[in-house]
């Protein structure tokens, strides 16, 4: 293998010409326009831009969750694009990791059965996720608040919680939407230190949308969307 296919190899996310179009009354608005990007394994990008500028929505595009206007979005070799919603679902389990500013917790679950979920989908044993989902909480400061449910946990602790959940299937990409937005500074920084040092133990690349400047320049590369472009 040479160079060049060595470091497509190790290419997650690769799309371009990444565009999407929304309805808005009698008109229609141009949130992403053109947009080129590859996500290489073990990497950590942000992404940052004014409110409204599409961060989200690029992160959606990325991710599988949304369909582009135009444009294509590849998982390694598969064209999201070219499956069905069944198939989408299957290949975001397998390969991607999902963190939300508000981390989306089951709240009649506990952390343990949230971080678990991810992993029902596979055929694995109840005792074999029970594993799993136990070592993940674990290892992100979480072995006393396994039967803890999100009410009863702090806003860090679920934020810490939805890392694990991320995390639990393996996946070669985490895609973060404002992972730090809604926790004071302390809480913020161990967060980043904790996303940073599973980057390095698990090698799973990370793309973050964020509107801090502190937390983008821990990355390894800073992107600003603008003009509905990547700059």
């Amino acid at each position: 293998m040479n160079s060049a296919e060595s470091q497509m190899s190790d290419v997650i996310i690769h799309c371009r010409h990444l565009g999407k179009v929304f309805d808005e009354g009698a008109g229609k608005v141009t949130v992403l326009e053109d947009v080129s990007l590859d996500i290489v394994r073990g990497s950590r990008t942000a992404i940052m831009g004014r409110s409204g500028a599409g961060k989200s929505t690029l992160l959606h595009l990325l991710g599988g969750l949304d369909r582009p206007s135009h444009g294509d979005v590849f998982l390694r070799e598969q064209n999201l694009n070219q499956v069905n919603d069944y198939q989408r679902g299957l290949l975001r389990n397998r390969m991607l990791g999902f963190v939300y500013q508000f981390h989306h917790l089951l709240p009649e679950f506990t952390a343990l059965e949230n971080v678990a979920m991810p992993l029902m989908l596979r055929r694995d044993s109840r005792e074999a996720i029970t594993a799993r989902a136990t070592s993940m909480l674990e290892r992100v400061g979480l072995q006393q608040r396994l039967q803890h449910k999100p009410g009863q946990l702090s806003g860090g602790e679920r934020q810490r919680v939805a890392i694990a959940r991320a995390l639990v299937t393996d996946p070669d990409c985490v895609l973060a939407d404002e992972p730090t937005g809604n926790l004071d500074r302390d809480n913020a920084a161990n967060i980043m230190d904790l996303i940073n040092e599973l980057n390095r133990e698990m090698q799973a690349s990370f793309v973050i949308v964020t509107h801090e400047a502190t937390l983008a320049e821990r990355m390894d590369r800073v992107l600003v969307l603008e003009g509905g472009r990547l700059k």
